[in-house]
């Protein structure tokens, strides 16, 4: 199963290895004596099964890689047999996948890799929903920083199979100048210069709550200014005033509803922080049968 094209697949890849690895760990109490999934315990050791993935609601699939990380880390000898990618629409009890091989391993890595995938299909599946609402515009709907602590990436990357684009991915790919930086440097122009004399070549993005703000920080030749929490008359205003110079986001308190209109007022960018802190997880199941 191929990663969903995204341009940090090669970090991704080791994230992948990282995260599973840390939630086998959890799962297992591999930092006890008495580690190991003791109710496995109770099944043969060479007893032989096959176990289906079941979707049990409409959804946008993501997560496959770490499914299979799973189980691979647990052995080498589990097959998995899968009947979509990632990026697919899938209704509801839709076969994801079929695996093969100990009945022990398949029952210790369900919980762990249904806990990667729900989670992931359910960021995907929320995205898709918000990108339905602007079709037919060219505004791009943005994720934020604000993700689940250690799935970073996984999340973004889970955006991506949605239909959304990335925000910066942290905190040192890209400047984004907000309230409590601006008065730390004295101005939003001193923010700005500073941010170029020190990384010249990073895109610099400046958070504005007002028109007067968002003046100063177009005459400072912000990359690319947030406007957050505005309200639409304001927006279009700021569209106006703006003439293509920046780049022009859009933030806080996004709901699936308000994106059409504010897609209409011309800005480059709506971002919410909703698709991946908001999480609704998709329900899935997995079925074993003996061999």
């Amino acid at each position: 199963m191929m990663l969903f094209a995204v341009p940090y697949a090669d970090q991704l890849k080791l994230e992948i290895q990282r995260s599973v690895a840390a939630a086998l760990a959890e799962d297992l109490g591999h930092l006890d004596q008495h580690s190991g999934d003791i109710t496995a315990s109770l099944i043969p050791v060479e007893q032989q099964a096959v176990a289906t993935i079941i979707c049990r609601e409409d959804c946008i699939l993501a997560g496959a890689a770490w499914l299979n990380e799973v189980f691979a880390q647990l052995s080498s000898d589990i097959q998995v047999r899968w009947f979509a990618q990632d990026g697919d629409h899938l209704t509801a009890n839709t076969v994801l996948c079929e695996l093969t091989g100990s009945a022990r391993v398949l029952l210790t890595g369900e919980r762990t890799a249904l806990n990667f995938v729900q989670t992931l299909s359910g960021t995907a599946t929320t995205t898709a929903l918000y990108v339905a609402h602007l079709e037919g515009s060219h505004t791009r709907l943005l994720d934020t920083r604000k993700t689940l602590p250690g799935l970073r990436l996984a999340q973004k990357y889970a955006v991506a199979c949605g239909g959304g684009k990335n925000h910066r991915l942290g905190l040192f790919d890209a400047f984004l100048i907000k309230e409590n930086h601006i008065a730390a440097a004295g101005s939003i122009r001193n923010a700005v210069e500073k941010a170029r004399q020190n990384f010249p070549g990073k895109a610099v993005e400046v958070e504005v709550e007002d028109l007067i703000e968002f003046d100063q920080a177009l005459q400072a030749g912000a990359d690319i200014i947030m406007l957050d929490n505005l309200h639409v008359a304001d927006i279009q205003q700021a569209v106006s005033l703006n003439k293509g110079q920046a780049k022009l986001e859009v933030s806080g308190n996004i709901t699936a509803e308000a994106l059409r209109a504010l897609a209409a007022t011309g800005v480059d960018y709506i971002s919410s922080g909703a698709l991946t802190k908001h999480v609704q997880a998709i329900d899935l199941s997995m079925r074993l049968r003996s061999l």
